[in-house]
């Protein structure tokens, strides 16, 4: 038995206290009913050795030569995996590209695309495509800066990169701030053909004029003296299956951008909204300061800021699948980063704020002082924000994933699951983080179990979403065949809380990408699921089964 408050604590704060506390078991709601139609069993992993340093990001298979290509930031290059025996993952040769350090990977019909920033990472960076079984480099293109994610599309027409263009520091105004953008290189005639011709740039200047507006209707735009431009930073992408349209979540913008992949522009920017974590269903762990697990409802707003996302097809319409992590920024000169308990709460909306600030409540939970700010100051050498009581509350992520309609429009989201069937199934290494055991409730402050990673698949007959817990770890399992009515199906987590994190003896640490494999371009012919685990430095093969035939 847990206790979990199905109503408002703020409530209870308001009626002194004198409202019970509801107590009951962590039986799964509707969303989280469990679904006997697959399970992931860890059949193989490489291990890197290497702690904490990011040697296991993105990953990319390649059926032909049955190898698994894993970004390792930690040598700024890439791991060529041969899994020819993927109970046995061996490392068959590293790849360091031309152009500086990998960010990201993809890989299609024997070309393995890289992402790679330049050495200073504000520059224009590159893309590089390699012949998968030679490693041979085969084209090379500028591309914007930071790129850091890249994916072909369906029709293998165009590779697609998301250009972050993250800044450098906010001390000196403009400076440092490259703009965001997004990439499209044709290689419809051949990659061997491919040249700077062929890159078209989304853009995001013609959106400059209209700042006002998109801040408005959601859009966070709110870098110190940034255009929209510089403010957008793409982070990850999602096509259709007619490779006609992407969707690009602007995580730190909390906004989806769309755009024609044709014309190469940016069609529409839309803000993502926000979750009421005092609706039923909705609630979190706001404190790693009260010793317990205490998924509540509070007066704050979960700001969905998605990592990862992914698209599929359901009668005909696509949906956007996100993995939503949640990020702030965090410069030199800026930070926007600041704990609820360090506000100043406009008493009239919130006359319990004393209750509410207090370290076991609200008060520890990482929060945003981007709202309510009427400018910045230039104090020394530190933009600070000049700021009103605040009259409402956010938090960063909404610990969920959610399911977008193609116009933005929120379908469906897993509310608390997460927390729900963590706390259920894990209790006593609830909300840990990623890089210590007996870490407890230490991350309930901040984005909790941390959904980055997603992969969609279509297996067993059914369409289901595979997301990545990076804090807490373990892939969480849905059936989304229909994007109205999903189904949590099972938790999976290869991580041992009894071993050693940082002498590599509790596995599977900080996942973050994953890629699936279909049985037919599978080395042993079952569907699989290959993860990397950032933190840990492995890369892990699950063996997806299910009844009957997987194809």
């Amino acid at each position: 038995m847990i206790e979990h408050h199905t109503s408002s604590r703020r409530m209870q704060a308001l009626a002194g206290g004198a409202a019970l506390a509801i107590v009951f078991s962590l039986a799964p709601s509707a969303a989280a009913r469990p679904s006997p139609r697959i399970d992931l069993q860890p059949i193989g992993t490489y291990e890197t050795g290497q702690f904490d340093e990011s040697a296991a990001e993105i990953v990319a298979h390649d059926p032909t030569t049955q190898r698994v290509f894993v970004v390792n930031a930690e040598k700024g290059a890439v791991d060529v995996l041969s899994i020819t025996d993927p109970t046995n993952p061996a490392l068959d040769g590293t790849l360091f590209a031309t152009g500086g350090d990998v960010n990201s990977v993809a890989v299609r019909e024997g070309l393995l695309a890289v992402a790679v920033e330049a050495p200073i990472a504000q520059d224009p960076g590159s893309v590089e495509i390699y012949d998968t079984a030679t490693l041979g480099l085969v084209a090379s293109v500028a591309v914007g800066a930071l790129p850091d994610m890249l994916t072909f599309t369906p029709d293998g027409s165009k590779i697609v990169v998301a250009n972050e263009g993250e800044p450098d520091n906010y001390c000196d105004a403009g400076a440092g701030d490259p703009e965001g953008s997004i990439s499209i290189i044709d290689i419809s005639e051949g990659v061997e053909n491919v040249n700077q011709d062929d890159v078209a740039t989304a853009g995001f200047t013609r959106f400059n004029a209209r700042a006002d507006a998109l801040r408005e209707a959601g859009v966070r735009i709110f870098g110190p003296n940034a255009t929209v431009a510089q403010d957008l930073e793409p982070e990850y992408i999602a096509v259709d299956a007619r490779s006609k349209t992407a969707w690009v979540s602007l995580q730190e913008n909390n906004a989806f951008a769309i755009v024609d992949l044709d014309d190469a522009v940016v069609t529409d920017i839309v803000p993502l909204g926000f979750k009421d974590h005092d609706a039923a269903g909705y609630g979190i762990d706001a404190s790693n300061r009260d010793d317990a697990i205490d998924v509540a409802n509070w007066p704050v707003h979960g700001m969905y800021m998605p990592d990862a996302i992914d698209a599929y097809r359901y009668e005909n319409r696509t949906y956007v699948v996100s993995a939503n992590e949640g990020d702030a920024r965090d410069y030199d000169c800026y930070s926007e980063e600041a704990r609820i308990g360090d506000l100043d709460l406009d008493t009239g909306i919130f006359p319990d704020f004393e209750y509410l600030q207090a370290e076991e409540n609200l008060g520890r939970l990482n929060t945003t002082t981007s709202f309510d700010t009427i400018g910045f100051d230039l104090d020394g050498d530190e933009y600070v924000p000049l700021t009103e009581p605040a009259t409402e509350l956010y938090s960063y992520g909404a610990r969920s994933f959610s399911i977008w309609d193609s116009s933005g429009r929120l379908v469906f989201d897993s509310g608390d699951d997460f927390e729900r069937i963590t706390a259920a199934t894990i209790p006593d290494n609830f909300n840990s983080n990623n890089d210590e055991n007996d870490s407890f409730d230490s991350r309930s402050d901040d984005k909790g179990p941390e959904p980055e990673g997603i992969e969609i698949a279509r297996v067993y007959s059914k369409t289901y979403a595979f997301i990545g817990l990076e804090r807490v770890g373990g892939i969480m399992v849905y059936d989304i065949t229909n994007p109205r009515k999903p189904h949590f199906v099972v938790y999976v987590n290869n991580r041992d809380f009894t071993g050693d994190a940082e002498g590599g003896t509790a596995g599977d640490l900080g996942p973050e990408g994953l890629v699936y494999i279909a049985p037919g371009d599978s080395p042993n012919g079952m569907p699989l699921l290959i993860v990397g685990n950032e933190v840990s430095g492995t890369t892990t093969i699950f063996q997806i089964d299910g009844p009957g035939n997987p194809r």
